[in-house]
């Protein structure tokens, strides 16, 4: 306390000392009242800096706040409300609650059926946009992968439920749904469009694919044929080891594809979304912007993986009782309806960009899709129902593995030239009448009863 009034008198004497040596001595009651008068100046400057700091950082937090939910409207009107598809939406919603409501399994699966239809349009949407971010090679990975999420969602619910049947049957429905439905809308489309002209394509892209096509051919044939001819060495263990074994193999040879197509191969073979062409043509779209950031992608692509999986378990819930209610095969069921509805997203792309001239892309979406349900998802299926204690193999019985057989003769001929016009597109849409027509006429007694087997 002594020494702060010792420092204290130090400074008033020494501010009077330099008043007296400017011949203006100043009472020590002024000098009190200067003092005073400066420090209430010096608080009332202080005091605007303040409170303009204050407004500044409730600017900043109401602004925020304001940005981030204009961001979200935003983000929620270009996802739900910019496609008129998503008008079936609320069919999702609709279908819980007639099956908490009622015992319709009829109508709970078409309910679920429409309400999946715009959420797999989506999730290519979403796909497609995060694809601006990451470049085209990982986006064309992204566009296959979760172009086929609808699929194995719906295969993983069933294999939990113990329907390997239904499991193989719309796999099946996915390749041939790509290989004739998918391609040949985006060839006849192309070819109405560019009449007159013939559309090319690149031949190295189709010969690979072709060629993968086949050794998933080759993987089903076997355990078919081993089957068949009652040639195992373990009856009912042969068949399961072998499909098992394929199935670790097929899963090697694509990711050596996955390696060879991005690494070793970059210039000839081009990845799904890459917005080049091997036409020669200049990119029309080189201006196109995301319309939704990279995190909104992110969250809109796992809202839409949820919601899928939930409709798809009431959807695989009931597809016996749809059958019985309908009077229909539940081969059919499968093997048509249900690809259908989950290549939604992969029919609009290829009919897109077949329209601009750019069947690269579109061959990437149609054949793409389909080996890498055949070499990937499949496969898969396998190794999943493995760990799950279910007994999937790749014995797909001979009707079925005959039909795709079949169809890779057939979509690998079509694509040899290279070349596309309207009339190839119509030629695979009348197989796939053809293909459909003959489901609807096969009854397959190993999938009836399937969906009775209790969950574990």
């Amino acid at each position: 306390m002594d020494k702060m009034n010792y420092k204290g008198q130090i400074g008033v004497t020494s501010h009077i000392e330099m008043g007296s040596l400017d011949g203006a001595m100043l009472p020590m009651h002024d000098l009190v009242d200067e003092c005073l008068y400066s420090s209430e100046m010096d608080a009332q400057k202080t005091q605007p800096i303040l409170s303009t700091q204050r407004l500044l950082f409730s600017g900043l937090r109401v602004g925020g706040y304001k940005m981030t939910r204009n961001g979200v409207y935003k983000s929620i009107k270009t996802v739900v409300f910019s496609n008129k598809l998503n008008l079936l939406m609320p069919f999702g919603p609709l279908a819980i609650m007639v099956h908490k409501m009622s015992a319709s399994n009829s109508w709970v699966f078409f309910l679920s059926l429409l309400g999946i239809t715009p959420l797999a349009e989506r999730l290519g949407y979403a796909t497609e946009q995060l694809a601006f971010y990451t470049g085209p090679t990982v986006g064309g990975l992204l566009n296959a992968t979760f172009g086929n999420a609808t699929e194995l969602i719906i295969s993983i619910y069933a294999l939990k439920s113990g329907m390997t049947r239904v499991v193989q049957l719309s796999l099946l429905g996915s390749i041939l749904s790509n290989m004739l439905l998918v391609l040949g809308c985006a060839f006849f489309c192309g070819g109405l469009v560019h009449y007159g002209k013939e559309q090319v394509f690149s031949k190295a892209t189709a010969v690979v694919n072709s060629g993968l096509l086949l050794m998933a051919v080759m993987g089903l044939l076997f355990p078919a044929v081993l089957h068949y001819t009652h040639t195992e060495r373990k009856v009912g263990k042969s068949e399961l080891s072998l499909s098992r074994f394929s199935s670790c193999v097929m899963l090697l040879a694509y990711a050596a594809y996955l390696v060879f197509q991005l690494k070793s191969q970059n210039d000839n073979y081009v990845p799904v979304g890459e917005e080049g062409s091997h036409n020669g043509e200049n990119d029309d779209d080189e201006d196109e912007v995301p319309e939704i950031s990279k995190w909104e992608s992110i969250i809109w692509l796992a809202i839409m993986t949820a919601w899928i999986s939930i409709l798809s378990d009431y959807l695989v819930d009931t597809i016996e009782g749809a059958s019985e209610a309908w009077d229909v095969p539940i081969a059919f069921i499968s093997v048509i309806l249900l690809p259908i509805i989950g290549n939604a997203a992969e029919h609009a792309s290829a009919i897109m960009f077949a329209m601009k001239d750019k069947l690269d892309i579109s061959l990437g979406v149609a054949i793409g899709s389909s080996t890498q349900i055949s070499m990937f998802g499949i496969p898969f299926c396998v190794v999943i129902g493995w760990a799950m204690g279910r007994e999937m193999d790749l014995n797909f019985q001979l009707f079925e593995t005959a039909t795709l057989f079949i169809t890779v003769i057939v979509v690998a001929f079509f694509l040899q030239e290279g070349t596309s016009n309207y009339f190839k597109g119509l030629m695979l849409i009348l197989c796939y009448l053809i293909v459909s027509a003959s489901f609807f006429v096969h009854e397959d007694p190993s999938a009836v009863g399937q969906s009775k087997i209790p969950k574990t």
